[in-house]
């Protein structure tokens, strides 16, 4: 299996919400790393699983949008806690749309919320 991967890191602010976290209840800031990996066993005519370049764009489209926001107050959060589990998610579903790579395999997005702590979503295509 082929894996390409491109990691950017943007700083966002949220808050918890629906339990008792202490100072995570509060509203804090998070310098986030953010990793998309697109996975499979399939290569374009050009010998790439999915251009690095497009791959980069339209994750610094994603991070402008949610740099310097408050992640409770995005439209995307709605309703929901906004943990790295959500924002995972949330993430890996607009980059795989944006980035729509040929074949079939895995798309991961994974954030990491400091040094040692991160959360990943996994889509299949």
């Amino acid at each position: 299996m082929y894996s390409v991967a491109v990691k950017k890191d943007l700083i966002a602010q949220h808050y918890l919400i629906g339990g008792d976290w202490g100072a995570e209840n509060s509203p804090h800031s998070h310098h986030y790393e953010i990793e998309v990996k697109v996975e499979s066993t399939e290569l374009d005519q050009h010998g790439y699983l999915v251009d690095i370049v497009k791959i980069e764009e339209e994750l610094q489209a994603v991070v402008g949008y949610f740099s310097d926001s408050m992640l409770n107050e995005q439209p995307e959060f709605e309703g929901l806690n906004p943990s790295i589990e959500h924002f995972s998610r949330i993430v890996c579903g607009k980059l795989l749309k944006a980035i729509d790579p040929p074949g079939s395999g895995q798309f991961t997005v994974k954030i990491w919320e400091n040094e040692t702590c991160w959360a990943a979503y996994t889509l299949g295509y």
